[in-house]
Formats: C-alpha cells, structure tokens, sequence
C-alpha cells in the first residue's frame, strides 16, 4: 500500500511539473516594445528589410508560445528593424518572418 501511495505521489508531482519543463525567460531587449508586427505586406510595402527572423525551436520542433512573440521583437530589433511581418505562425506566436526598417 506504501508503494501505491509514494507513486501515486511521485506521479502527480511530475505531472505537475510538465507545464514547466522546457520553459525559459526571454528579457525583452531594449525598444523591442517599439516593434510593429503585422502579417500584412502592405505594412511593409514602403520599408526597407533589414533579415529574416526564426524563432529557435524547441526539441519537440515547436516554438515557446509564452516567449516567441518577445524573441521575434528581440531578433527584430538586433537587426535594426523597428517593424516584422511574419511569415510563419500566428502575430501573438510568430515563427519565422521578416525584420523590416520603416521610417
């Protein structure tokens, strides 16, 4: 009976635990709040590109959705870019995309 109990406990401890494993803190850099993202090329239309974007992904292949959207601003900001549009995901869970310079 001990063992069930222990087990039962070591279960849902880990269980538990699933929502964190694979979790990290992306800071968000300085004047990615600044940072337009658009999935409309008209957006873009008058801008000049600066790269492209990924969003590193997890072992499962999928990106963070809690920290995809500050590390899409970041990588945007790290090329000069003050506007993204993606290419790739959602505007809330970007994936890939395009760093653009807009004046």
């Amino acid at each position: 009976m001990r063992r069930t109990n222990k087990a039962s406990c070591i279960c849902l401890l880990m269980v538990a635990m699933l929502p964190f494993i694979g979790c990290q803190t992306v800071a968000p850099a300085p004047g990615s709040d600044k940072v337009h993202v658009t999935k409309d090329p008209k957006d873009v239309a008058a801008c000049k590109p600066v790269g492209n974007i990924a969003v590193p992904k997890l072992n499962n292949g999928l990106v963070d959705m809690a920290t995809a959207a500050t590390d899409f601003k970041n990588r945007t900001v790290g090329l000069g870019g003050n506007t993204a549009l993606v290419t790739s995901g959602l505007v809330s869970v970007p994936v890939e995309g395009i760093a653009y310079r807009c004046e």
